[in-house]
């Protein structure tokens, strides 16, 4: 009997994509002409001033920029809210909202404002979720493969401030700490004062195993803010080509 003939395939090429390295595979490649900058750390660190002031800076200069920050896609927000009011979130559905709200950023404010050469700015990233998550429990490499549509910040900068200066930042300026954002819902105090720095240690903890497996940019939270906010400008504009981001003149007619 005759041999059937097979017919030849060619090889199967991965498309190009933008997304997070996953273990043991290397980092792929961008597929998108904007840049990403990304700010992460513990609460009271200093994240959210520095960015606003980079924002600020970028905006005089007339660049093109996007702004984004974490938990604020209007997709999940009623939900989220109304979880937290009657405390029904566990850390899995927690975890899962916060994915969900990342995604509908993503899909709609991130992604395409990268892939029309925009330099979005981003207050808090998958990282938050990384750290936060992994400090309720959940697994790390669950939380790889949950976020692993993500594109790859161009820079993370990590404030780090020690955990009792950043903890009393935020219990100095703040009437009353919210149960989710004091770790009430793990049981690590009855105190919310006490429960809130049990849970930030935790935290600090999940990020400063990422400075060297995620190529965070380390910058001391301690420092004066104008010292701080002169590292970011250096740094972004030896790293980033601001000049593709600049107001392009106007044609002639």
């Amino acid at each position: 009997m005759e041999a059937q003939e097979s017919t030849a395939r060619p090889p199967r090429t991965e498309p190009t994509k933008s997304t997070l390295p996953q273990p043991g595979r290397p980092v792929p490649s961008r597929a998108y002409p904007g840049a990403l900058i990304v700010v992460e750390g513990t609460d009271g660190s200093g994240k959210s001033t520095q960015l606003y002031l980079l924002k600020r800076w970028l905006e005089i200069g007339g660049f093109r920029l996007h702004f984004t920050e974490w938990n604020s896609s209007p997709l999940v927000k009623a939900t989220t809210r109304r979880g937290k009011q009657r405390r029904l979130l566990t850390p899995v559905t927690f975890s899962l909202l916060h994915a969900a709200d990342f995604a509908d950023r993503c899909e709609r404010q991130i992604m395409p404002l990268l892939q029309a050469d925009y330099l979005v700015l981003a207050d808090r990233y998958i990282y938050t979720a990384f750290a936060r998550d992994a400090s309720r429990g959940c697994p790390a490499r669950w939380l790889r493969n949950l976020y692993r549509f993500a594109p790859v910040p161009d820079i993370t900068f990590y404030f780090r401030a020690p955990l009792d200066v950043a903890v009393d930042r935020i219990l100095s300026g703040r009437p009353k700490l919210k149960y989710y954002e004091a770790g009430m819902d793990l049981s690590l105090s009855i105190d919310r004062g006490a429960s809130f720095r049990l849970f930030q240690a935790r935290i600090l903890e999940e990020y400063d195993k990422m400075v060297e497996t995620d190529s965070f940019v380390e910058l001391d939270g301690t420092l004066p803010v104008n010292k701080l906010q002169k590292q970011m400008r250096e740094i972004v504009a030896e790293r980033i080509d601001l000049k593709r981001f600049a107001p392009r003149p106007p044609e002639e007619e």
